[in-house]
């Protein structure tokens, strides 16, 4: 039996619905089956985010010390696997096996008490996010990896409703210009491997390789969609055109290209925002006007 921690419960029935509380109902026993299928011996008290819970383990066989990571199967997470089977490791975490009927992952275990977050230099920390994310973009997507150009065109057809819905006329000016950048490059939206998610906490410290990649939401697309997460997370305004400049440079990027689909991820939580009937991001308006300026 597990301790299924009390955040964890009440972001899925928050945010997942009906199947978060499906995902939360089979937990227990969902445990139990992988703990036994895979010859897995637990190690200390389970961990999590918003929406997975990862169990540190030892595998029997051999004691190679992993982690076990259970989430609610959707379009984002099922090509989790993929990716990290396409990275074999080369900065991202490596994936150990798979159940693809539930999504239950076996990872190699990372150092979950050393986060890049808790790195006092942000800018090393920054760059340490361009180097990874250069490296996880450098081949192409898999064939039938969710795309940026699908995302963007869902996001494209869904702006007259939500402007419609943004009362600050100034925000909304923010959206619409998001929006218009977009519409300018959606055409050619990439085939490069996006991690989609990668900033200060979804990264943690490795043994072989000092720092590694977690918890990707892979498409297919262009690099410069990866930017924003690090602009946004341990966000810092005056650092806005640094982090964005130094990405750019470390990724090799067309600066307007990478500009235009960095907002394009602002027009995205701009969507979400409305649809969720909260206020809209004041750091994704902040990073907008500073791009857009």
């Amino acid at each position: 039996m597990i301790d299924i921690p009390r955040e964890l419960v009440e972001s899925q029935y928050r945010y997942a619905g009906e199947a978060g509380r499906a995902f939360v109902a089979a937990l227990p026993g969902r445990v139990a089956e992988f703990v036994e299928r895979w010859g897995l011996r637990v190690e200390g008290r389970p961990m999590h985010g918003v929406a997975a819970l990862v169990l540190p383990v030892v595998r029997r066989a051999d004691g190679v010390r992993a982690a076990v990571k259970f989430q609610v199967l959707d379009e984002e997470t099922v090509g989790e696997p993929v990716a990290l089977r396409v990275w074999g490791g080369r900065g991202a975490v490596r994936l150990l096996d798979h159940d693809a009927a539930t999504g239950t992952m076996l990872l190699e275990r990372l150092d979950e008490g050393r986060m890049l977050g808790a790195v006092a230099d942000s800018r090393a920390g920054v760059l340490v996010i361009a180097g990874l994310s250069a490296r996880l973009t450098a081949g192409p997507a898999p064939e039938g990896m969710r795309t940026l150009s699908d995302v963007a065109g869902r996001m494209l057809a869904e702006v007259p409703g939500a402007l419609a819905g943004i009362g600050d006329p100034v925000r909304r000016g923010v959206v619409a210009s998001c929006a218009a950048a977009v519409r300018e490059v959606v055409g050619e939206a990439g085939d490069r491997l996006l991690h989609w998610d990668l900033h200060f906490e979804n990264v943690l410290a490795g043994e072989r390789e000092p720092w590694l990649a977690i918890d990707p939401k892979p498409l297919a697309g262009d690099p410069g969609f990866e930017l924003w997460p690090a602009l946004g997370n341990r966000f810092e305004a005056d650092e806005v055109v640094w982090r964005f400049d130094a990405m750019t440079a470390v990724l090799g990027l067309d600066r307007e290209r990478a500009r235009a689909w960095t907002l394009g991820r602002v027009l995205q939580n701009a969507l979400w925002d409305v649809a969720g009937g909260r206020e809209l991001s004041a750091e994704g308006m902040e990073v907008a006007g500073r791009l857009l300026g």
